[in-house]
């Protein structure tokens, strides 16, 4: 079987709180499911050309933030695009890099079950992004299947437990409300998430 590429689209280094604990550094990788309306990384998704990487060339490529990674408890995070389109190869690179390293993935949650059961044993932790628990809204502003996203949820919470869960809940302009940011904040503390980020989507023209 050929090995897992990874479609890289670009790589932030040194970043400090809003993608994990510690320094971090993130890697954005093509390929999402999900239509988003104000999709924060259309045009990166849409005109950026993708560079595919085997795990080991890409451990090169981040290896020199190791030092910095170990020292503040960091490492790498995943994201997109949707990170977890990319399981086997992110099981494939934590088998590569230092056990130090902390591995995240920023996800949607729109893969199918089993990209999701692959993820497991390679992250560390996982920065979820919801969108809106209402069925209506979440169709309305993805796209896509909200059953499937709070199943996935359902999953992760159990296999993983909270504390390695933060969920995002954004404010989103023409499709929700404060209330309805509220609303999805109380299901999701009544599924039993304890890390909850409530947000506004800053749209520019």
């Amino acid at each position: 079987m050929a090995e897992a590429l990874f479609p890289l689209l670009r790589i932030a280094r040194l970043r400090m709180g809003s993608d994990g604990a510690g320094i971090t550094t993130l890697i954005a990788g093509a390929g999402c499911p999900l239509r988003c309306r104000w999709c924060i990384n259309k045009r990166l998704l849409r005109e950026a050309p993708a560079e595919p990487l085997t795990a080991a060339e890409l451990l090169e490529r981040v290896r020199i933030d190791d030092l910095y990674f170990r020292a503040s408890g960091g490492g790498v995070t995943f994201g997109g695009g949707e990170s977890l389109l990319h399981a086997a190869f992110l099981r494939r690179f934590r088998e590569l890099c230092p056990s130090e390293w902390r591995i995240c993935a920023e996800t949607s949650l729109a893969v199918s079950p089993e990209l999701l059961s692959l993820s497991v044993g390679a992250v560390d932790s996982f920065i979820v992004d919801c969108k809106d628990m209402d069925a209506d809204i979440y169709r309305r502003y993805t796209g896509g299947d909200p059953d499937l996203m709070r199943e996935n949820l359902r999953f992760l919470l159990e296999a993983v437990g909270p504390e390695r869960l933060l969920v995002r809940v954004p404010l989103i302009p023409e499709y929700n409300t404060k209330e309805d940011q509220q609303r999805s904040a109380a299901r999701l503390r009544g599924m039993g998430i304890t890390q909850l980020e409530l947000f506004d989507y800053v749209i520019r023209a």
